[in-house]
């Protein structure tokens, strides 16, 4: 027996010798680096609690109005707030959809308000939108499918 394993230990032997030697001057690899924290955490926290005011701050101190997902939320947070500012919010998810025409969110936004405006046709736009983009499961298709189905039963 311990003659079928001499030749693997050898060809072990010459492995471990003919292996490059690790020098002390040799940088150890550099571990994989973090995903960049989200900027907008705080605001979804606060749109999460339904804090809109906070939530508005925080947007407005980031300021990245190149980005699809901050103009979103902040069409999101100007609809939501106590008195809604309906001109503001079309203003931010039409520039998330200029910015990313396939922002599912934003569709979803749009939709619903489309709806509170009495525009079941552009709601149904932004519906048929997500219809083609959209796997199931699906969260902003099912909200604005739902509350399209509402609308039109007159539960608006």
């Amino acid at each position: 027996m311990p003659a079928l394993f001499a030749p693997l230990l050898v060809a072990l032997g010459l492995a471990l010798t003919q292996a490059p030697a690790l020098s002390a001057d040799t940088p150890e690899p550099e571990p994989p680096a973090r995903p960049a924290a989200d900027p907008l955490t705080a605001a979804r926290g606060h749109i999460g609690g339904g804090r809109w005011a906070a939530a508005l701050a925080a947007l407005r101190r980031l300021n990245t109005s190149g980005d699809a997902d901050w103009n979103n939320l902040m069409g999101y947070a100007l609809r939501k707030q106590a008195q809604p500012d309906l001109d503001g919010a079309q203003r931010h998810y039409d520039a998330a959809l200029r910015i990313n025409p396939k922002h599912l969110g934003a569709l979803e936004y749009a939709g619903e308000l489309a709806l509170m405006r009495g525009d079941l046709a552009t709601a149904e736009t932004h519906l048929a939108a997500l219809v083609r983009l959209c796997t199931t499961p699906c969260e902003p298709l099912d909200d604005l499918k739902q509350a399209v189905d509402a609308y039109k039963a007159g539960k608006r």
